[in-house]
């Protein structure tokens, strides 16, 4: 009796360790937090200028797509990754380096590639041979997008089929490649329904060690109106409501990504709008004869918040700064270090995997990279 009473005892506790352990298991802990840092070859930022111990991985920008095939477009992209390695050795042998493909420019030969069978294998192919060549430790799509008109891209219907069958080929031809280590498939996606409306994220992800929402650009290239282009939540005169970073992240979850996988984007740069039509409401969704074009955080610290006329304003509804001037009817949305810790705890609240930023040029002075770092691993 004693014995078999011993034996239900244990029984229970481990069960109740089972299901304790269980429910830890997607949970993230400080040091599984990401910070990808963007860097991009064409602004000739030296690499030696990156600070390998603030980051987790890097994210190269960009390889294009010529073909089918992977290639870089100039020699001094293979430099910069050599270099980018060789301080990584130095610094932190643990981070990630990764190419991105694609972006907004070079988006327009996705669809094609993704399109039939043979061409996903060509690509596949290519791109393994790409990440051996230049000894990657993984890849990031960046297609601008699927099903839907970025720059001058071609887009289909099938995309959103096709989209899933491309990233499922890959992670087969990145894992019988790297039978002894395995290596990184990640994507960018966009901030809005359509983005996923146009996409198969649910089945797609289960291909991807986790995705980089980028959650900014959500005002600003097409319209001639103020507004913020990566608050967390809706200022009062907003008029779409899931315009914002929560918007985002919860049409993602509703998609089926696991929160884990998701990483926040965070901008290292602003939107600024000219010609308001009035100095009214501190410029906050004022018409302007300008569409919101980008401003660099270094160009704002360094020029206009040392502009006279320039006042900063905080909106408490929306968690993002802005700066205004009456005198010039300019509008600026943009990132401060108090804004992006809000953001740090937002993620940790929503159980995210990490966050990410475009790019590492437009910093000033570490200002944002400190604040990023230092309130998401501490």
């Amino acid at each position: 009796m004693y014995q078999n009473l011993f034996n239900t005892k244990n029984l229970l506790l481990l069960g109740f360790l089972t299901i304790f352990l269980s429910s830890c298991g997607n949970k993230i802990t400080t040091k599984d937090y990401k910070i990808i840092g963007y860097v991009a070859g064409w602004t000739g930022m030296p690499m030696s200028q990156v600070d390998m111990k603030k980051l987790t991985h890097i994210n190269y920008a960009f390889a294009n797509i010529k073909d089918g095939k992977v290639i870089f477009e100039k020699e001094t992209d293979a430099q910069y990754i050599k270099e980018l390695r060789t301080y990584r050795d130095q610094q932190n042998p643990d981070l990630k380096i990764l190419v991105s493909i694609g972006g907004w420019v070079w988006s327009n030969h996705f669809s094609d590639v993704a399109l039939t069978a043979k061409s996903r294998q060509v690509f596949c192919e290519s791109a393994i041979s790409f990440l051996e060549e230049h000894q990657l430790d993984g890849l990031d799509l960046d297609w601008e997008y699927p099903g839907q008109l970025g720059e001058d891209n071609v887009f289909r219907k099938e995309d959103k089929q096709n989209f899933t069958l491309l990233l499922k080929d890959l992670r087969a031809a990145l894992d019988q490649f790297g039978k002894n280590k395995h290596f990184l498939l990640t994507i960018a996606t966009g901030g809005s329904k359509a983005y996923i409306d146009n996409t198969e994220l649910g089945e797609a992800q289960k291909y991807l060690d986790f995705i980089n929402v980028m959650t900014y650009d959500l005002r600003g290239g097409y319209a001639h109106e103020t507004g913020h282009h990566a608050n967390i939540t809706p200022s009062k005169l907003d008029k779409q409501l899931d315009l914002n970073i929560t918007g985002a992240i919860n049409y993602h979850l509703k998609a089926g990504v696991p929160a884990h996988k998701l990483v926040l984007g965070i901008p290292f740069y602003g939107r600024i709008w000219y010609g308001l039509e009035t100095n009214d409401r501190n410029g906050l969704h004022v018409k302007t004869k300008t569409i919101g074009t980008i401003i660099s955080y270094r160009d704002i610290q360094t020029n206009k918040t040392k502009t006279s006329g320039f006042q900063q304003f905080w909106d408490k509804e929306a968690q993002v700064p802005y700066l205004f001037s009456a005198d010039s009817l300019e509008f600026i949305s943009y990132e401060t270090p108090k804004s992006i810790k809000i953001k740090v705890e937002y993620l940790k609240q929503k159980g995210l995997g990490g966050a990410m930023f475009w790019e590492y040029s437009d910093d000033y002075n570490n200002e944002l990279i400190d604040a990023l770092s230092g309130s998401l691993i501490k």
